[in-house]
């Protein structure tokens, strides 16, 4: 791939990661993906559960299925609604690089002040640095 095509896949790659965490910055759009995790459903029974209109619900579908993160397919009258796994495993290849950056950077910290102070206590094995 050309520099020019990289740059524009790495913009592209960004601006669905953007949408994808603006679509889950808001509570009532996480529990919409919440309620997808347990399988596809009916618009109408996603938005049972909330104290709003048929109407506002349907917006936050909307954003949920512009970031990517949502798929709606019609079975006859039927708008049926899942989770589009591939959107949320940009988000988790995102997280996961992230955190191995950070976990890097941290260990060589860890190794630095280890060498400027010998008798210093070292960090507990398996949780440090936050990690799962």
């Amino acid at each position: 791939m050309s520099g020019i095509g990289a740059a524009k896949e790495a913009a592209a790659r960004a601006a669905r990661l953007d949408a994808v965490f603006a679509a889950l910055a808001d509570p009532t759009r996480r529990a919409i993906i919440e309620r997808l995790s347990r399988g596809a459903a009916r618009v109408t029974e996603v938005a049972e559960p909330f104290d709003m209109s048929l109407n506002a619900v349907s917006k936050h579908i909307r954003v949920l299925e512009a970031s990517g993160v949502v798929a709606r397919r019609r079975r006859g009258r039927d708008h049926i609604l899942s989770i589009n796994a591939r959107s949320l495993d940009e988000v988790d290849g995102w997280i996961e690089r992230t955190r191995r950056f950070w976990q890097r950077r941290l260990d060589a910290m860890e190794r630095l002040l280890d060498e400027l102070n010998p008798q210093r206590q070292p960090a507990p094995k398996g949780g440090r640095h936050g990690g799962r």
